[in-house]
């Protein structure tokens, strides 16, 4: 099970921020390039090993848009001129390998010799020869388990490396890493708006592109200063939003020495429990944390005091006109905020972890809170603002800012488990009817509350 709170000893609470900036969504629609994309021939793109296999040409069709990218965007962006990949690219079967496909210094080059076996179950940049190689068996595991466009995102990630070497790498690895995830979204962006040649991207993908780095971060409670650090599914995520939503320029400019990442170690005092608490404790946690960091934040930023909703973990919606078919919701008729044990509270806790169910107790009593404000609580609006909110309140769990009033902190691991619960349950009905965003937008709302804090969570009158 992945990490998640753990009692601590009291410490004075922490004062909740508010600071922020303008909300970030998704603009426009992923959709088709012009009249559907044209795949790059063997002749045209060479990809030492490859086969006539379909998932062999959709890594070959990314690469070549990459160039196509990465030649306009590097000159525009750095103010120098673009050079291709001067190694070339590599492809390898490493269930069945045959060398007698590659030259006599593998998958490398004389200065970086290296066995095409070396790739299995990865994809890498090769700095001293200038190039790509990929284990396709990974891709097509990758493409099978998360949709098709998450190739192409792991050939971005590593053509980002080789924009780095171009620029001067820094080898701060978890910044280096995560910086690459950003320029994958930039240029994923570039296709979703129809500029690619070679591919599409259709806005369902984008979930399971999302999804995909779950299985790509690191392994939870890892040491973020390891020199083999990726971020956690946070990190690499927000990167790849980052990226997406704002360009090379916030790719370029963002990734600095003193940038957030949740990924952490475990401390030896979790080790052995994996940070797990109990769900009761969860729910207790909850029903003291939120009411008091609402209580901190309301006059401030709506004006007036605040008085907490009921908070009935395990209840229902029964009896509450409009709601007997959700999960979870605000009743205003009696002023309660619900999530229903059965079909989702328990579910979410042992499916995916304890801080999923502190995520599935925040989403509506953050309605309950935009209600007492005047606000929307039954519209689109409401439900981007609520997620957004749920990522501002659990930035102070993060900055423990409730250690000293439940003696429990946060653990490593917990906040990937928001965004997790977004992405598998964000979009259910029973959840949010009627929701026009995908989990994408869902991640991109939370992370912006999460990092934003209030004001980027559309809680203007």
């Amino acid at each position: 099970m992945t990490p998640l709170l753990r009692r601590a000893a009291p410490l004075v609470l922490v004062a909740a921020l508010v600071a922020g900036c303008a909300t970030e969504t998704v603009r426009g629609r992923a959709s088709p390039a012009g009249s559907g994309p044209v795949d790059v021939t063997v002749d045209e793109f060479p990809v030492v090993g490859a086969s006539e296999t379909p998932i062999d040409q959709t890594a070959r069709n990314a690469l070549a848009d990459l160039g196509a990218f990465w030649q306009e965007a590097y000159p525009e962006h750095w103010g120098e001129p673009y050079s291709p990949l001067e190694g070339g690219y590599f492809s390898v079967d490493s269930e069945e390998i045959d060398d007698d496909l590659y030259p006599d210094t593998g998958i490398g080059c004389d200065g970086s010799p290296t066995d095409p076996e070396d790739v299995a179950g990865n994809a890498f940049y090769d700095p001293v020869c200038d190039s790509i190689a990929y284990d396709r068996t990974l891709l097509q595991e990758l493409s099978d388990d998360y949709g098709r466009f998450l190739v192409p995102v792991v050939m971005a990630h590593e053509f980002g490396h080789a924009m780095q070497n171009r620029f001067g790498f820094a080898s701060r690895n978890i910044i280096d890493e995560t910086q690459a995830d950003c320029f994958a979204g930039a240029w994923t962006r570039w296709v979703a708006d129809g500029e690619a040649t070679h591919l599409s991207l259709r806005e369902p993908e984008l979930d399971d592109v999302v999804g995909g780095f779950l299985l790509l971060r690191d392994d939870v409670g890892t040491d973020p200063g390891d020199p083999a650090a990726h971020g956690s599914f946070f990190d690499r995520v927000s990167a790849f939003y980052e990226g997406y939503e704002s360009g090379l320029d916030t790719c370029r400019d963002a990734f600095g020495d003193d940038r957030l990442f949740t990924a952490a170690r475990f401390d030896p005092r979790e080790v052995a429990g994996q940070g797990n608490a109990d769900y009761d404790s969860i729910v207790e946690w909850a029903s003291t944390t939120l009411p008091a960091f609402y209580d901190g934040v309301f006059p401030d930023v709506f004006g007036g005091q605040f008085v907490p909703p009921e908070l009935a973990g395990s209840g229902s919606s029964s009896g509450c006109a409009g709601l007997d078919h959700r999960d979870l919701g605000f009743c205003r008729e009696d002023d309660t905020v619900f999530v229903d044990e059965d079909a989702l509270a328990v579910p979410a806790y042992e499916e995916i972890g304890d801080f999923a169910l502190t995520t599935a107790l925040s989403l509506p009593y953050a309605l309950a809170v935009r209600d007492q404000a005047g606000l929307s609580v039954d519209d689109a609006a409401a439900t981007r603002s609520a997620v957004c909110m749920t990522g501002w309140y659990e930035a102070q769990w993060f900055a423990d800012a409730f250690t000293g009033l439940v003696g429990a902190e946060i653990s490593p691991g917990d906040i990937d488990e928001a965004v997790q619960f977004l992405l598998r349950y964000g979009v259910d009905d029973r959840v949010f009817p009627d929701l026009d965003a995908s989990g994408f937008e869902l991640v991109g709302a939370f992370r912006s509350g999460f990092l934003d804090g209030a004001q980027g969570c559309d809680l203007a009158g």
